[in-house]
């Protein structure tokens, strides 16, 4: 029963992340109909209009000079900063906060050359975007499901369907749970066996099950927590005996096994996933010898 009703509950997520999936152009879909990217996109259209207008009322070509080399400078850097970060990016929520980070900062340097109070402007209009709009997750669930507490808790102890449970608690607003958003689901479609689930729990919607499991709202977000039947194996990131958080950056290799190589913090985790994964294909062979 519980489990019907968290693959329901996912269902109208994963129905929306294949209709924006099955868009010929979803780039530009998400770039028209997300406040977050349509916002940012009119800022800086809104510079080509800025930068005419003040040309324009430049009578001793002075200016003209200044700001193509400004712009030029500011073009050249967004470049390289674009390649560094396309290389070393794991997620592409990632790359385009810190993209998007990146072009603002270059923006409010080129309009200084224009005006201190055009500047001061953007960086206002800057502002305003980032409380009225918030960048949206993966929209793609993989194999996991949206859980609730008591799912998850009916889930591990009255009838398990697997053995492992590796579930994620994030919040809806936090940005590193939004940029890490994709990180479990596509975990999920490589790994996901019989011996192993995948779920997900938005701690905004059950502030009280973050006391329950141990996770502070303020610094331990996103934390993975990988579950065999009701006990607790290990959770990413760890909590050190100073009572502190190691909070190394989320990615697939430090939740999973994609790294191919365990770290001394995080690493029991990937290390049982790993090892769940396996068990699907050890089975086989053992009941066949049993058989025989």
């Amino acid at each position: 029963m519980e489990v019907a009703t968290a693959t329901e509950a996912s269902a109208p997520a994963a129905s929306g992340g294949a209709a924006r999936q099955t868009h010929p152009f979803p780039w530009l879909d998400a770039a028209i109909s997300e406040p977050y990217y349509f916002l940012h996109l009119l800022a800086f259209f809104s510079y080509f209009a800025t930068r005419s207008a003040a040309l324009s009322a430049d009578d001793g070509g002075e200016l003209h000079d200044r700001l193509l080399r400004r712009e030029i400078q500011a073009v050249l850097v967004f470049l390289v900063l674009f390649v560094v970060k396309i290389v070393k990016e794991e997620t592409w929520e990632t790359f385009i906060a810190d993209s998007l980070l990146y072009a603002k900062g270059l923006l409010l340097a080129v309009t200084l050359v224009i005006d201190y109070w055009l500047a001061f402007a953007y960086f206002l209009g800057f502002l305003v975007i980032y409380a009225v709009a918030q960048q949206p997750p993966y929209d793609s669930l993989g194999h996991s499901n949206h859980l609730t507490p008591l799912q998850l808790e009916s889930l591990l102890t009255e009838e398990p369907t697997s053995r492992f449970w590796l579930v994620e608690f994030r919040t809806s607003f936090s940005s590193k749970c939004i940029q890490a958003s994709s990180v479990l689901p596509e975990l999920s479609i490589m790994y996901s066996n019989k011996n192993i689930s995948f779920g997900i729990i938005d701690l905004g919607h059950f502030p009280n099950a973050a006391a329950k499991f141990g996770i502070s709202m303020w610094d331990h977000l996103p934390t993975y927590i990988l579950f065999d039947k009701v006990t607790e194996v290990s959770r990413f990131p760890e909590i050190t005996s100073e009572s502190k958080v190691f909070v190394p950056k989320v990615t697939k290799g430090t939740v999973g096994p994609a790294s191919g190589a365990v770290g001394a913090r995080g690493g029991a985790c990937s290390v049982t996933v790993q090892r769940s994964a396996c068990m699907e294909e050890e089975e086989g062979p053992k009941q066949a010898e049993e058989e025989t």
